[in-house]
C-alpha cells in the first residue's frame, strides 16, 4: 500500500510538468522577450534552485521537517504558476520565477527520499514506482497540447497549478526516515564532495543536464521554427515519455548489469546521438522517431543517480544527498544549457544548437571513460 502514494505523486506531479515545462519558452516569446531575456529567465530558474534545493532539503533533514517543507514547496509552486499568465512585463515575471524556483526546488528530492524510505528493503524497485511519472507525463502531454492549441498558453500554467495542489494533498501520506538527532548539512556535504569518484560522476551529470536543458526548454521552440503546430508537439512528448517505460520497469536489472557508472555512460551516449540526429534530420518525422531515444537518456541517468546518492548518503542526510545530485542536472546543468541554448537558438538556429550540444556531450563522454578508472584506483587506495 505504501507504494501507491509515491506512484500517485509522481503521476500527478509529472502530468503537471508536461503541461508547463514545454510551453514556458513559447510563452516568453509571445510576450516579446528577446533571446537574451529568455535565456536569462531559463537560466535563472535552475540557478536559484541550485541554492534553494540543498538549503531547504538540509532544513528538512536537520529538523525532521520533511512534510512541512514539501507542503510549502508544492503550495508556492501552485500559487506562483497560477499567477504567471497575469504578468506581462519582464521584471515582474523574473521576480515570480525567482520565488517559484527557490521555494519549489526541494519537491523532487523530498519525493525521491520518501519513496526510498517507503520502499524499505525493496529500494531496487524505485524505477517502477517512478514510472508513475512516466505515465502521468505520457497521458497529459497530448491533452495539454490540445488544450493549449484551443484555449491558449495561459491554460498550461493553470493546469500545472491544479496538479501541484493535488500533489500537495497526496504528499501528506509520505513517510520519511526519522533522525534521532539533528545532522549538519555542511558537514555531510563536505563528506560527499570529498569523494573524487562522486565529484566526477556529478560533473558528468552536469554535462548531461546542459544537454537535457536544450530538449526540455527549446525542443518546442525548434519545432516552431520548423512550422510544426502545438498539437503535434504534444505527440513528441508522448513518444518520448512512452520510451521511458521499459527502462524504468527494468531499472533494477539494468543497475545490476551496468551499475551506476554504466548507466551514466549509456545515458551520455544516447543523449549525444539524439541531439546530433535532431540537427541532421530537421523534420517532424525525424523528431518523432528520435524521441524514442529518450528512454536511454534522462531515465537511465536518474535511476543511476538516485541509487548512487542513496548508497552514499551520510546518516541523516538522505534528502540532501538527493538534492546535491539533482542540482547538478536541474541546477548547474539546466542553467548553463538554458542560457547558452537561448543564445544559440536565436543566433544560429535550432539545428546548430543541437549539433553543438550533441558533439560536446560525446566528447565529454570520451573524457569520462578515460579518467574514471584512474580516479577509481586512486579512491580505492585512499580508502
Amino acid at each position: 500500500m505504501k507504494k501507491i502514494w509515491p506512484f500517485s505523486y509522481y503521476f500527478i506531479y509529472f502530468a503537471g510538468m508536461a503541461a508547463f515545462v514545454p510551453y514556458i519558452v513559447l510563452y516568453y516569446q509571445t510576450l516579446g522577450f528577446s533571446g537574451t531575456q529568455i535565456g536569462l529567465l531559463v537560466a535563472i530558474s535552475p540557478l536559484v534552485s541550485l541554492v534553494g534545493g540543498p538549503l531547504m532539503t538540509g532544513l528538512a533533514d536537520s529538523g525532521n521537517r520533511h512534510r512541512l517543507v514539501m507542503s510549502l514547496a508544492l503550495g508556492v509552486a501552485a500559487v506562483s504558476m497560477f499567477m504567471l499568465p497575469f504578468l506581462q512585463a519582464f521584471l515582474p515575471v523574473l521576480i515570480l520565477i525567482v520565488i517559484f524556483s527557490f521555494v519549489s526546488a526541494p519537491a523532487n528530492s523530498l519525493a525521491d527520499s520518501a519513496a526510498m524510505s517507503m520502499l524499505g528493503d525493496e529500494k531496487h524497485l524505485y524505477g517502477r514506482v517512478r514510472m508513475g511519472g512516466t505515465f502521468g507525463w505520457a497521458l497529459a502531454a497530448p491533452l495539454a497540447g490540445i488544450v493549449v492549441a484551443r484555449y491558449g498558453l495561459s491554460w498550461a500554467f493553470w493546469v500545472y497549478a491544479f496538479s501541484m495542489f493535488v500533489a500537495l494533498l497526496i504528499s501528506q501520506n509520505f513517510l520519511y526516515t526519522e533522525q534521532k538527532e539533528e545532522s549538519s548539512f555542511w558537514q555531510g556535504l563536505r563528506v560527499l564532495l570529498g569523494n573524487r569518484q562522486l565529484m566526477l560522476f556529478l560533473f558528468m551529470a552536469f554535462i548531461c543536464g546542459t544537454a537535457f536543458a536544450t530538449v526540455n526548454n527549446y525542443l518546442f521552440a525548434y519545432m516552431n521554427q520548423l512550422h510544426i503546430d502545438e498539437s503535434r508537439m504534444g505527440y513528441a512528448l508522448t513518444i518520448a515519455t512512452a520510451a521511458e517505460i521499459p527502462v524504468l520497469f527494468f531499472a533494477n536489472r539494468l543497475l545490476i548489469r551496468f551499475k551506476p557508472r554504466g548507466l551514466l555512460i549509456l545515458s551520455m551516449a544516447a543523449t549525444g546521438v539524439r541531439l546530433l540526429l535532431y540537427a541532421l534530420f530537421d523534420s517532424l518525422t525525424g523528431i518523432l522517431i528520435f524521441q524514442l531515444l529518450n528512454g536511454l537518456t534522462f531515465p537511465a541517468l536518474w535511476v543511476a543517480g538516485v541509487s548512487y546518492a542513496n548508497d552514499n548518503a551520510p546518516a541523516g542526510l538522505s534528502a540532501t544527498t538527493q538534492a546535491v545530485f539533482g542540482t547538478m542536472i536541474f541546477g548547474f546543468g539546466a542553467a548553463t544549457g538554458g542560457f547558452l541554448g537561448g543564445i544559440l537558438l536565436e543566433k544560429l538556429g535550432g539545428q546548430m544548437m543541437y549539433a553543438i550540444f550533441g558533439a560536446m556531450t560525446l566528447v565529454m563522454l570520451v573524457i569520462y571513460v578515460f579518467l574514471e578508472p584512474r580516479i577509481a584506483v586512486q579512491h580505492e587506495k585512499a580508502v
